[in-house]
């Protein structure tokens, strides 16, 4: 079952929750960007199965990050990762092709079930 995961956010400890979660869970962590044009670098070079992609990052927001990922790989699976109060945006992730969302604070059954709904 080992997929591959590409996880995006700019907070060090944020990656390391999410990848302490998918790790304990037989999920592999392909690799770790900071912002969303590393997002995009990382997902061109390692072409993970799934982005665990925060919306609010430097550089490049993961919006943005998402749409460009799309334009090259229109099969990409994508999830959002947002805090409480951006409805709007989520709105517009999931417009732009992700396939689910995560709202920050998350518990870690949440991660589980979006990822095991999107990569199974």
């Amino acid at each position: 079952m080992a997929k591959n995961i590409l996880i995006c956010d700019d907070a060090a400890f944020m990656r390391m929750m999410i990848k302490d979660i998918l790790t304990k869970n037989g999920y592999t962590v392909a690799g770790e960007a900071e912002n969303g044009l590393k997002a995009v670098e990382k997902y061109n070079e390692l072409k993970p199965d799934l982005v665990l992609m925060d919306i609010t990052m430097p550089e490049m927001d993961g919006i943005q990050a998402l749409k460009q990922i799309k334009s090259v790989d229109p099969s990409a699976s994508i999830i959002m990762c947002s805090a409480m109060g951006q409805q709007a945006m989520v709105i517009e992730a999931i417009q732009s092709g992700a396939k689910d969302f995560i709202v920050k604070p998350f518990q870690a059954e949440r991660v589980l079930e979006a990822v095991k709904k999107v990569v199974g």
